[in-house]
């Protein structure tokens, strides 16, 4: 049995209405059409009070497999819940910055722009990494011949580059 597409799911669980007053924004590897079928769907939210997105988390999905809530001590203190719904796994990611700002989403936003100008055969050589078992970052920076100790902070670093320097580290890898 296959599962529904990330976009049936969200509309079956509601979730993006439910977290309309958090401005939520999907990311991670469905949208950018790389996802495996052990992905998750990764929703990230702003969230200035992290007690009321916690508390429209945990009203709308605390009954869901797998259910947990939890707060990085790290950047930004994020919360995070995780649970899984309609054959997925969710991750949703509140912080006190709006979205655009957010780590998760600049990330998402470069890994866009690499694949649309990389075309067919840079997502395939990405593709091919993350079937052998590569996390979705070091996929990307391993494709592009990067061989940094935090492919991370690397993405992130290459989401203020422009399309024409994204473009040439491309072409200098072959795509």
């Amino acid at each position: 049995m296959t599962r529904p597409r990330f976009t049936d799911a969200l509309s079956r669980i509601k979730l993006l209405e439910i977290l309309a007053p958090f401005d939520p924004h999907v990311a991670g590897t469905p949208p950018l059409g790389i996802d495996l079928p052990t992905s998750d769907i990764d929703v990230l939210c702003y969230a200035p009070d992290p007690h009321v997105f916690t508390r429209a988390v945990w009203d709308a999905y605390s009954t869901c497999d797998e259910f947990s809530v939890r707060q990085w001590t790290g950047r930004e203190n994020p919360i995070i819940a995780s649970f899984a719904a309609a054959d997925w796994t969710f991750e949703l990611f509140g912080q006190a910055l709006p979205v655009p700002e957010q780590h998760g989403w600049k990330h998402f936003q470069v890994e866009h722009r690499l694949l649309r100008i990389g075309g067919s055969r840079f997502r395939a050589a990405v593709m091919q990494l993350r079937a052998d078992g590569m996390k979705t970052e070091p996929a990307f920076a391993a494709s592009l011949g990067i061989e940094a100790s935090n492919p991370y902070e690397t993405l992130f670093d290459m989401a203020g580059w422009s399309d024409e320097a994204l473009a040439a580290l491309l072409r200098e890898h072959g795509f």
